[in-house]
């Protein structure tokens, strides 16, 4: 059985510029949907089909992601709604509004698109792609703009889940998330902007990642790519003997001046440092939403510039660059 919404989106794409993924793609989720056969998917699947039906008198995103009013629901409807929404703990990005409730998620990933979005082409008419999406929020605050299609590629269940569960109240056609990492993305060459934020850093081979990224481009198209920097010239490039703020799978951290010549290396053109802000316990921190230890329990306590391994504090950086 194929999901409604991998249905919905090859319908969406087979007229478009990237129809050719057809190829491949049918067949990827396939085994992906029969590989989640012994996890949470099947009770996941279920706590979907509860979401009551809801009249949303409004939806808002650019300023933020909310769908509907308080007002639109009577009390159990609400009560019903936050308990299905708890069901899909912990919640990493955001923050939503749905019907009045607050979904306060761990990072305030309303602060990154700010720093984001000044300095990105115009994405009206554009097809748009997210990889490393989580649960989609930043893709929401794209939509703002009036793209063509914008795509997510995460291989997460439940970031799949919880993008299923916001779109539930604003079924937009032009909005998919396909739980796929970027090594099984074809050399497309079709997007008009890609969007990788905070994955770089997760890679093993970050030169293959940046041609994995340019590879997915149209000739002229945008690179927006946000990561974990250190402060250094050319040659600065930092990597952890184990782990990062806590994270094993943090592998290399370059300058900003390193990075841009990585991706020159790789192609890009017209590079440029559009923005660098350290990661603050304000952005980034345990909530009821995300009960498990965040930032404040990952830095020295006794120093701010300083991760509890003693390595210099998260400082992320915005890159911009076109194929």
């Amino acid at each position: 059985m194929t999901l409604p919404w991998f249905k919905d989106f090859y319908q969406h794409i087979a007229q478009s510029p990237l129809s050719h993924w057809l190829e491949v793609l049918p067949a990827q989720l396939a085994l992906w949907q029969q590989e989640q056969l012994h996890g949470d998917f099947n009770k996941w699947l279920k706590l979907l089909a509860l979401l009551p039906k809801t009249e949303v008198s409004s939806v808002e995103l650019l300023h933020k992601v909310e769908f509907g009013q308080a007002q639109d629901i009577n009390d159990y409807t609400q009560k019903q709604l936050l308990g299905l929404f708890k069901q899909f703990m912990p919640w990493r990005k955001g923050p939503f509004y749905i019907h009045g409730i607050h979904i306060d998620t761990e990072w305030r990933s309303d602060w990154k698109w700010d720093r984001v979005a000044p300095h990105i082409h115009s994405l009206k008419n554009r097809h748009v792609l997210d990889v490393g999406c989580g649960s989609g929020y930043h893709m929401w605050r794209m939509l703002a703009q009036d793209p063509s299609l914008v795509v997510g590629a995460d291989p997460s269940q439940l970031f799949l889940m919880q993008f299923q569960a916001i779109k539930h109240f604003n079924p937009d056609p032009r909005i998919h998330l396909i739980p796929v990492g970027i090594e099984q993305l074809p050399e497309l060459k079709a997007f008009d902007t890609v969007f990788s934020m905070g994955v770089l850093y997760h890679r093993r081979s970050p030169i293959d990642f940046l041609y994995q990224l340019k590879n997915q481009l149209r000739k002229g198209g945008e690179l927006v790519l946000e990561t974990l920097v250190v402060e250094g010239d050319e040659h600065t490039v930092f990597m952890p003997q184990d782990r990062y703020a806590q994270m094993r799978n943090v592998w290399y951290l370059p300058s900003t001046k390193a990075l841009t010549l990585w991706m020159q290396r790789v192609g890009f053109k017209n590079i440029r440092v559009v923005d660098v802000a350290l990661t603050t316990t304000e952005e980034q921190r345990k909530t009821q939403w995300m009960e498990s230890l965040s930032l404040a329990d990952f830095m020295d306590p006794n120093d701010a510039r300083r991760t509890i391994e003693g390595h210099p504090a998260p400082l992320r950086a915005v890159l911009i660059a076109e194929s």
